[in-house]
């Protein structure tokens, strides 16, 4: 096994998303942590609310300069080897993914479509193959469709639960 920080190798694609994986690391860091300094146990909070904030499509202007700058005030200042390696994982993710950073932010969306507030369901006109797989799929009736017609994804009632994602044959759910 690896711990955080190891400098072991984890296997990603497009459908991971950098700000999730960023607030994963930091959560671990919230449970493990001692609570004995308070850059490990503050700062590492406050920067977990920014990452929330970001993936719920909350950002602001200079939320990314924010989590840089109490990501390197923490790792100089923090106590122990645990609160000096955790804004790691941020600080990488933003070096090499700030466009998903900027896309939540900025364009409300999430690329890996991943954050259910950044995410918007609609069926392709094109693929939809008027089956309607999708209509009966659907827990909370979000979905309308007719015998020969193509669904309807009603985005009020959409809870982004993903099932008609996952049980469409032809992909005609984005």
């Amino acid at each position: 096994g690896a711990m955080m920080g190891s400098g072991g190798v984890v296997v990603m694609d497009e459908t991971n998303c950098m700000v999730n994986i960023a607030k994963f690391f930091l959560t671990f860091t919230q449970r493990e942590s001692c609570g004995k300094c308070i850059p490990c146990r503050v700062g590492t909070k406050t920067m977990l609310d920014i990452l929330e904030r970001i993936s719920d499509g909350k950002g602001r202007e200079g939320d990314i300069e924010l989590l840089e700058s109490l990501a390197e005030d923490i790792k100089v200042s923090s106590l122990c080897g645990l609160g000096q390696t955790a804004p790691n994982p941020v600080l990488t993710t933003i070096r090499y993914f700030r466009d998903e950073y900027e896309a939540h932010i900025y364009d409300q969306k999430c690329p890996a479509r991943e954050c259910p507030e950044l995410i918007e369901f609609v069926v392709i006109d094109e693929k939809c193959k008027k089956c309607g797989i999708c209509y009966k799929v659907c827990p909370v009736d979000a979905i309308s469709w007719e015998k020969g017609k193509v669904a309807y994804i009603d985005k009020e009632k959409c809870v982004k639960c993903r099932e008609c994602i996952v049980n469409c044959p032809f992909n005609a759910i984005d």
